[in-house]
Protein backbone atom coordinates (compact mmCIF):
# COMPACT_ATOMS: atom_id res chain seq x y z
CA UNK A 1 0.00 0.00 0.00
CA UNK A 2 2.83 2.40 0.84
CA UNK A 3 4.59 1.50 -2.41
CA UNK A 4 1.47 2.33 -4.42
CA UNK A 5 1.02 5.71 -2.76
CA UNK A 6 4.74 6.48 -3.06
CA UNK A 7 4.63 5.71 -6.78
CA UNK A 8 1.65 8.03 -7.26
CA UNK A 9 3.23 10.86 -5.28
CA UNK A 10 6.37 10.68 -7.42
CA UNK A 11 4.16 12.05 -10.21
CA UNK A 12 3.93 15.32 -8.26
CA UNK A 13 7.68 15.24 -7.49
CA UNK A 14 7.38 13.84 -3.96
CA UNK A 15 9.56 10.99 -2.67
CA UNK A 16 8.20 9.47 0.52
CA UNK A 17 9.53 5.88 0.39
CA UNK A 18 13.16 5.68 1.62
CA UNK A 19 13.47 2.23 0.01
CA UNK A 20 13.29 3.82 -3.45
CA UNK A 21 16.45 5.90 -3.99
CA UNK A 22 15.69 6.58 -7.66
CA UNK A 23 15.85 10.21 -8.66
CA UNK A 24 12.54 11.76 -9.71
CA UNK A 25 12.67 12.54 -13.46
CA UNK A 26 13.01 16.20 -14.40
CA UNK A 27 9.91 16.17 -16.57
CA UNK A 28 7.77 15.35 -13.51
CA UNK A 29 9.05 18.51 -11.80
CA UNK A 30 8.16 20.44 -14.95
CA UNK A 31 4.71 18.84 -15.14
CA UNK A 32 4.03 19.59 -11.47
CA UNK A 33 5.18 23.18 -11.92
CA UNK A 34 2.96 23.70 -14.97
CA UNK A 35 -0.09 22.27 -13.19
CA UNK A 36 0.63 24.35 -10.10
CA UNK A 37 0.90 27.55 -12.16
CA UNK A 38 -2.37 26.74 -13.95
CA UNK A 39 -4.05 26.11 -10.61
CA UNK A 40 -2.81 29.33 -9.01
CA UNK A 41 -3.87 31.35 -12.04
CA UNK A 42 -7.32 29.75 -12.33
CA UNK A 43 -8.40 29.28 -8.73
CA UNK A 44 -6.48 31.88 -6.75
CA UNK A 45 -5.49 34.91 -8.84
CA UNK A 46 -8.60 34.80 -11.04
CA UNK A 47 -10.79 33.95 -8.05
CA UNK A 48 -9.60 36.94 -6.02
CA UNK A 49 -10.00 39.28 -9.01
CA UNK A 50 -13.46 37.93 -9.83
CA UNK A 51 -14.84 37.97 -6.26
CA UNK A 52 -13.43 41.23 -4.97
CA UNK A 53 -13.46 43.32 -8.14
CA UNK A 54 -15.60 41.96 -10.96
CA UNK A 55 -18.57 40.88 -8.81
CA UNK A 56 -18.54 44.17 -6.95
CA UNK A 57 -19.11 45.86 -10.30
CA UNK A 58 -21.80 43.44 -11.50
CA UNK A 59 -23.44 42.78 -8.11
CA UNK A 60 -23.67 39.02 -8.86
CA UNK A 61 -23.39 37.61 -5.32
CA UNK A 62 -24.27 34.02 -6.33
CA UNK A 63 -21.44 33.86 -8.88
CA UNK A 64 -19.03 35.31 -6.33
CA UNK A 65 -20.00 32.70 -3.74
CA UNK A 66 -19.63 29.84 -6.22
CA UNK A 67 -16.17 30.91 -7.36
CA UNK A 68 -15.08 31.65 -3.77
CA UNK A 69 -16.27 28.19 -2.70
CA UNK A 70 -14.35 26.47 -5.51
CA UNK A 71 -11.15 28.38 -4.80
CA UNK A 72 -11.17 27.82 -1.03
CA UNK A 73 -12.11 24.14 -1.30
CA UNK A 74 -9.28 23.45 -3.72
CA UNK A 75 -6.80 25.04 -1.29
CA UNK A 76 -7.31 22.18 1.17
CA UNK A 77 -5.32 19.81 -1.05
CA UNK A 78 -2.68 22.43 -1.82
CA UNK A 79 -2.16 22.99 1.91
CA UNK A 80 -1.46 19.30 2.46
CA UNK A 81 0.83 19.20 -0.57
CA UNK A 82 2.85 22.15 0.74
CA UNK A 83 2.96 20.51 4.18
CA UNK A 84 4.37 17.24 2.78
CA UNK A 85 6.90 19.16 0.65
CA UNK A 86 8.01 21.15 3.70
CA UNK A 87 8.28 18.05 5.93
CA UNK A 88 9.47 15.70 3.19
CA UNK A 89 12.44 14.41 5.22
CA UNK A 90 10.16 13.80 8.21
CA UNK A 91 7.65 12.00 6.00
CA UNK A 92 10.38 9.72 4.64
CA UNK A 93 11.59 9.01 8.16
CA UNK A 94 8.05 8.25 9.33
CA UNK A 95 7.39 5.90 6.40
CA UNK A 96 10.72 4.16 6.99
CA UNK A 97 9.88 3.59 10.65
CA UNK A 98 6.46 2.21 9.72
CA UNK A 99 8.10 -0.21 7.28
CA UNK A 100 10.59 -1.28 9.96
CA UNK A 101 7.77 -1.64 12.48
CA UNK A 102 5.98 -3.97 10.07
CA UNK A 103 8.91 -6.42 10.23
CA UNK A 104 8.30 -7.23 13.90
CA UNK A 105 6.64 -10.60 14.47
CA UNK A 106 3.26 -11.02 16.12
CA UNK A 107 1.21 -14.12 17.06
CA UNK A 108 -0.86 -15.73 14.25
CA UNK A 109 -4.25 -14.73 15.68
CA UNK A 110 -3.20 -11.10 16.07
CA UNK A 111 -1.67 -11.15 12.58
CA UNK A 112 -4.97 -12.37 11.11
CA UNK A 113 -6.89 -9.61 12.87
CA UNK A 114 -4.36 -7.05 11.68
CA UNK A 115 -4.62 -8.28 8.09
CA UNK A 116 -8.42 -8.05 8.19
CA UNK A 117 -8.23 -4.50 9.57
CA UNK A 118 -5.74 -3.44 6.90
CA UNK A 119 -8.10 -4.75 4.22
CA UNK A 120 -10.70 -2.33 5.56
CA UNK A 121 -8.12 0.46 5.60
CA UNK A 122 -7.31 -0.28 1.96
CA UNK A 123 -11.00 -0.13 1.04
CA UNK A 124 -11.23 3.18 2.91
CA UNK A 125 -8.33 4.66 0.94
CA UNK A 126 -9.66 3.33 -2.38
CA UNK A 127 -13.15 4.68 -1.69
CA UNK A 128 -11.75 8.11 -0.90
CA UNK A 129 -9.62 8.13 -4.04
CA UNK A 130 -12.52 7.03 -6.24
CA UNK A 131 -14.83 9.71 -4.80
CA UNK A 132 -12.22 12.47 -5.19
CA UNK A 133 -11.17 11.55 -8.71
CA UNK A 134 -14.78 10.80 -9.69
CA UNK A 135 -15.86 14.20 -8.44
CA UNK A 136 -13.21 15.91 -10.56
CA UNK A 137 -14.09 13.74 -13.56
CA UNK A 138 -17.77 14.66 -13.25
CA UNK A 139 -16.86 18.34 -12.89
CA UNK A 140 -14.77 18.25 -16.07
CA UNK A 141 -17.51 16.47 -18.04
CA UNK A 142 -20.17 19.12 -17.41
CA UNK A 143 -19.65 21.00 -20.71
CA UNK A 144 -20.45 17.82 -22.70
CA UNK A 145 -23.99 17.72 -21.33
CA UNK A 146 -24.82 21.34 -22.15
CA UNK A 147 -25.92 22.46 -25.61
CA UNK A 148 -23.54 24.84 -27.34
CA UNK A 149 -20.17 26.03 -26.06
CA UNK A 150 -19.82 26.00 -22.28
CA UNK A 151 -17.22 25.75 -19.55
CA UNK A 152 -17.48 23.83 -16.30
CA UNK A 153 -18.81 26.96 -14.61
CA UNK A 154 -20.09 29.59 -17.02
CA UNK A 155 -20.18 32.21 -14.27
CA UNK A 156 -16.44 31.92 -13.68
CA UNK A 157 -14.25 34.35 -15.62
CA UNK A 158 -10.48 33.92 -15.76
CA UNK A 159 -8.43 37.07 -15.51
CA UNK A 160 -7.35 38.32 -18.94
CA UNK A 161 -9.42 35.80 -20.94
CA UNK A 162 -12.52 37.78 -21.82
CA UNK A 163 -14.69 37.00 -23.67
CA UNK A 164 -14.40 33.48 -22.24
CA UNK A 165 -16.33 31.63 -24.95
CA UNK A 166 -14.44 33.08 -27.89
CA UNK A 167 -11.56 31.32 -29.63
CA UNK A 168 -8.75 30.97 -28.48
CA UNK A 169 -9.76 32.08 -24.96
CA UNK A 170 -12.19 29.19 -24.67
CA UNK A 171 -9.61 26.53 -25.53
CA UNK A 172 -7.00 28.06 -23.22
CA UNK A 173 -9.45 28.27 -20.33
CA UNK A 174 -10.71 24.72 -20.90
CA UNK A 175 -7.22 23.19 -20.88
CA UNK A 176 -6.18 25.23 -17.82
CA UNK A 177 -9.24 24.24 -15.83
CA UNK A 178 -8.94 20.53 -16.71
CA UNK A 179 -5.25 20.51 -15.70
CA UNK A 180 -6.02 22.35 -12.45
CA UNK A 181 -8.94 20.09 -11.47
CA UNK A 182 -7.03 16.87 -12.20
CA UNK A 183 -4.01 18.22 -10.30
CA UNK A 184 -6.05 19.05 -7.21
CA UNK A 185 -8.00 15.79 -7.15
CA UNK A 186 -4.84 13.74 -7.69
CA UNK A 187 -2.85 15.28 -4.84
CA UNK A 188 -5.84 15.19 -2.47
CA UNK A 189 -6.46 11.49 -3.20
CA UNK A 190 -2.87 10.41 -2.63
CA UNK A 191 -1.75 12.63 0.24
CA UNK A 192 -4.90 11.87 2.22
CA UNK A 193 -4.41 8.25 1.16
CA UNK A 194 -0.99 8.34 2.86
CA UNK A 195 -2.64 9.67 6.03
CA UNK A 196 -5.35 6.98 5.89
CA UNK A 197 -2.84 4.15 5.39
CA UNK A 198 -0.34 5.15 8.08
CA UNK A 199 -3.00 5.96 10.68
CA UNK A 200 -4.89 2.81 9.71
CA UNK A 201 -1.77 0.75 10.28
CA UNK A 202 -1.45 2.17 13.78
CA UNK A 203 -5.12 1.35 14.33
CA UNK A 204 -4.61 -2.24 13.18
CA UNK A 205 -1.55 -2.63 15.39
CA UNK A 206 -3.47 -1.43 18.43
CA UNK A 207 -6.22 -3.97 17.75
CA UNK A 208 -3.62 -6.71 17.26
CA UNK A 209 -1.88 -5.77 20.52
CA UNK A 210 -5.27 -5.76 22.25
CA UNK A 211 -5.91 -9.36 21.21
CA UNK A 212 -2.36 -10.34 22.10
CA UNK A 213 -2.45 -8.95 25.64
CA UNK A 214 -5.99 -10.20 26.25
CA UNK A 215 -4.89 -13.77 25.47
CA UNK A 216 -1.54 -13.54 27.25
CA UNK A 217 -2.48 -15.68 30.25
CA UNK A 218 -4.07 -18.43 28.18
CA UNK A 219 -1.01 -18.41 25.94
CA UNK A 220 1.20 -18.72 29.02
CA UNK A 221 -0.78 -21.75 30.22
CA UNK A 222 -0.56 -23.36 26.78
CA UNK A 223 3.17 -22.65 26.66
CA UNK A 224 3.63 -24.34 30.02
CA UNK A 225 1.63 -27.40 28.95
CA UNK A 226 3.55 -27.77 25.69
CA UNK A 227 7.05 -27.28 27.08
CA UNK A 228 6.87 -28.89 30.53
CA UNK A 229 4.39 -31.68 29.88
CA UNK A 230 2.83 -30.85 33.23
CA UNK A 231 -0.54 -31.77 34.64
CA UNK A 232 -1.89 -29.25 37.07
CA UNK A 233 -5.14 -28.16 38.65
CA UNK A 234 -6.43 -24.87 37.25
CA UNK A 235 -5.65 -21.89 39.52
CA UNK A 236 -3.50 -24.06 41.82
CA UNK A 237 0.09 -23.89 40.61
CA UNK A 238 3.23 -25.09 42.30
CA UNK A 239 6.25 -22.85 42.61
CA UNK A 240 7.84 -24.07 39.38
CA UNK A 241 4.67 -23.49 37.36
CA UNK A 242 4.21 -20.00 38.81
CA UNK A 243 7.79 -19.05 37.99
CA UNK A 244 7.62 -20.34 34.42
CA UNK A 245 4.22 -18.80 33.73
CA UNK A 246 5.32 -15.37 34.93
CA UNK A 247 8.60 -15.64 33.04
CA UNK A 248 6.63 -16.16 29.83
CA UNK A 249 4.24 -13.31 30.71
CA UNK A 250 7.14 -10.97 31.42
CA UNK A 251 8.72 -11.74 28.05
CA UNK A 252 5.47 -11.12 26.17
CA UNK A 253 4.64 -7.96 28.14
CA UNK A 254 8.05 -6.54 27.27
CA UNK A 255 7.43 -6.95 23.54
CA UNK A 256 3.85 -5.66 23.75
CA UNK A 257 4.99 -2.63 25.72
CA UNK A 258 7.81 -1.94 23.25
CA UNK A 259 5.42 -2.25 20.29
CA UNK A 260 2.94 0.10 21.95
CA UNK A 261 5.63 2.72 22.57
CA UNK A 262 6.70 2.49 18.93
CA UNK A 263 3.10 2.94 17.81
CA UNK A 264 2.66 6.00 20.04
CA UNK A 265 5.77 7.63 18.60
CA UNK A 266 4.65 6.92 15.04
CA UNK A 267 1.23 8.50 15.64
CA UNK A 268 2.97 11.52 17.16
CA UNK A 269 5.09 11.83 14.02
CA UNK A 270 1.93 11.83 11.86
CA UNK A 271 0.45 14.44 14.18
CA UNK A 272 3.55 16.65 13.94
CA UNK A 273 3.48 16.56 10.12
CA UNK A 274 -0.23 17.15 9.48
CA UNK A 275 -1.58 19.00 12.53
CA UNK A 276 -1.25 22.55 11.14
CA UNK A 277 -2.38 21.53 7.66
CA UNK A 278 -5.56 20.15 9.26
CA UNK A 279 -6.15 23.44 11.09
CA UNK A 280 -5.99 25.31 7.78
CA UNK A 281 -8.19 22.61 6.25
CA UNK A 282 -10.91 23.21 8.85
CA UNK A 283 -10.77 26.96 8.32
CA UNK A 284 -11.01 26.58 4.53
CA UNK A 285 -13.86 24.09 4.86
CA UNK A 286 -15.78 26.52 7.03
CA UNK A 287 -15.33 29.35 4.55
CA UNK A 288 -16.14 27.09 1.60
CA UNK A 289 -19.32 25.60 3.04
CA UNK A 290 -20.64 28.99 4.14
CA UNK A 291 -20.04 30.23 0.58
CA UNK A 292 -21.78 27.08 -0.76
CA UNK A 293 -24.84 27.72 1.36
CA UNK A 294 -24.98 31.42 0.53
CA UNK A 295 -24.61 30.66 -3.16
CA UNK A 296 -27.35 28.04 -3.06
CA UNK A 297 -26.92 24.28 -3.04
CA UNK A 298 -28.51 24.01 -6.49
CA UNK A 299 -25.45 25.84 -7.85
CA UNK A 300 -22.77 24.20 -5.72
CA UNK A 301 -23.93 20.59 -5.49
CA UNK A 302 -20.67 19.28 -7.06
CA UNK A 303 -18.31 21.36 -4.89
CA UNK A 304 -19.81 20.57 -1.47
CA UNK A 305 -19.16 16.77 -1.50
CA UNK A 306 -15.54 17.44 -2.46
CA UNK A 307 -15.04 19.59 0.64
CA UNK A 308 -17.05 17.45 3.06
CA UNK A 309 -15.40 14.20 1.96
CA UNK A 310 -11.92 15.52 2.69
CA UNK A 311 -12.62 16.69 6.22
CA UNK A 312 -15.07 13.85 6.88
CA UNK A 313 -12.44 11.23 6.01
CA UNK A 314 -9.86 12.89 8.27
CA UNK A 315 -12.37 12.85 11.14
CA UNK A 316 -13.34 9.24 10.40
CA UNK A 317 -9.67 8.20 10.40
CA UNK A 318 -9.11 9.97 13.72
CA UNK A 319 -12.22 8.37 15.22
CA UNK A 320 -11.10 4.87 14.23
CA UNK A 321 -7.71 5.48 15.87
CA UNK A 322 -9.44 6.63 19.05
CA UNK A 323 -11.72 3.57 19.02
CA UNK A 324 -8.70 1.27 18.70
CA UNK A 325 -7.07 3.06 21.66
CA UNK A 326 -10.16 2.43 23.79
CA UNK A 327 -10.11 -1.26 22.79
CA UNK A 328 -6.45 -1.53 23.81
CA UNK A 329 -7.11 0.15 27.15
CA UNK A 330 -9.94 -2.30 27.92
CA UNK A 331 -7.78 -5.25 26.83
CA UNK A 332 -4.95 -4.25 29.18
CA UNK A 333 -7.34 -4.26 32.13
CA UNK A 334 -8.82 -7.58 30.97
CA UNK A 335 -5.51 -9.46 30.63
CA UNK A 336 -6.01 -11.59 33.80
CA UNK A 337 -3.42 -9.50 35.60
CA UNK A 338 -4.64 -10.83 38.95
CA UNK A 339 -2.79 -14.08 38.14
CA UNK A 340 0.54 -12.31 37.60
CA UNK A 341 3.31 -11.78 40.11
CA UNK A 342 4.05 -8.35 41.59
CA UNK A 343 6.60 -7.38 38.93
CA UNK A 344 4.27 -8.16 36.02
CA UNK A 345 1.39 -6.41 37.76
CA UNK A 346 3.48 -3.23 37.97
CA UNK A 347 4.19 -3.50 34.24
CA UNK A 348 0.47 -3.87 33.50
CA UNK A 349 -0.31 -0.90 35.75
CA UNK A 350 2.20 1.24 33.82
CA UNK A 351 0.73 0.09 30.50
CA UNK A 352 -2.76 0.89 31.73
CA UNK A 353 -1.75 4.40 32.74
CA UNK A 354 -0.16 5.00 29.32
CA UNK A 355 -3.10 3.52 27.41
CA UNK A 356 -5.54 5.82 29.21
CA UNK A 357 -4.02 8.70 27.21
CA UNK A 358 -5.94 8.10 24.01
CA UNK A 359 -4.06 8.29 20.73
CA UNK A 360 -5.59 11.01 18.58
CA UNK A 361 -5.05 13.07 15.48
CA UNK A 362 -5.75 16.70 16.18
CA UNK A 363 -6.26 19.99 14.40
CA UNK A 364 -3.28 21.95 15.70
CA UNK A 365 -3.63 20.38 19.14
CA UNK A 366 -6.92 22.25 19.65
CA UNK A 367 -9.48 19.53 18.97
CA UNK A 368 -9.24 15.80 18.29
CA UNK A 369 -10.44 14.58 14.91
CA UNK A 370 -13.59 12.56 15.57
CA UNK A 371 -17.25 12.30 14.68
CA UNK A 372 -18.04 14.75 17.46
CA UNK A 373 -15.57 17.26 16.02
CA UNK A 374 -17.13 16.92 12.56
CA UNK A 375 -20.67 17.44 13.85
CA UNK A 376 -19.64 20.42 15.99
CA UNK A 377 -18.01 22.04 12.99
CA UNK A 378 -21.06 21.47 10.78
CA UNK A 379 -23.30 22.99 13.47
CA UNK A 380 -21.00 26.01 13.72
CA UNK A 381 -20.97 26.43 9.94
CA UNK A 382 -24.76 26.29 9.77
CA UNK A 383 -25.07 28.80 12.61
CA UNK A 384 -22.71 31.19 10.83
CA UNK A 385 -24.65 30.72 7.59
CA UNK A 386 -28.02 31.49 9.19
CA UNK A 387 -26.56 34.62 10.82
CA UNK A 388 -25.09 35.83 7.52
CA UNK A 389 -28.27 34.98 5.61
CA UNK A 390 -30.36 36.94 8.10
CA UNK A 391 -28.00 39.91 7.80
CA UNK A 392 -28.14 39.80 3.98
CA UNK A 393 -31.94 39.53 3.91
CA UNK A 394 -32.24 42.33 6.45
Amino acid sequence: MISNVAMMLRVVALRIDPRNPKRIPTFLYILTGVCAVCYIYNYQISMLWFVFRRCRETGDVVAAMMVLSTGTTSLIGITKLFCVYYYQDNVQSMVGRYIEYDTTTIPPAAASLMLATMRNVKKRALLFGVVMMGNGFAYNLQPLFKPGRHLMDDDQILYGLEPMLETPNYQIALVNIILSVNFICFIVSNITGLLIITTGYSESRLLALSLEIQDIWQDALQHYRDNFNANYIEDKYDETATTELNKYVKHRLFHIQKSHFTNINLVKSIEDIFRYAIVVEFFLLTLSLIADLLGGLEHTYIIMPFALMQVGMDCFTGQRLMDASFVFEAAVYDCKWENFDASNRKTVQLMLQISQKTLVLSAGGVTALSFGCLMSMIRSIYSAYTALRSAINY
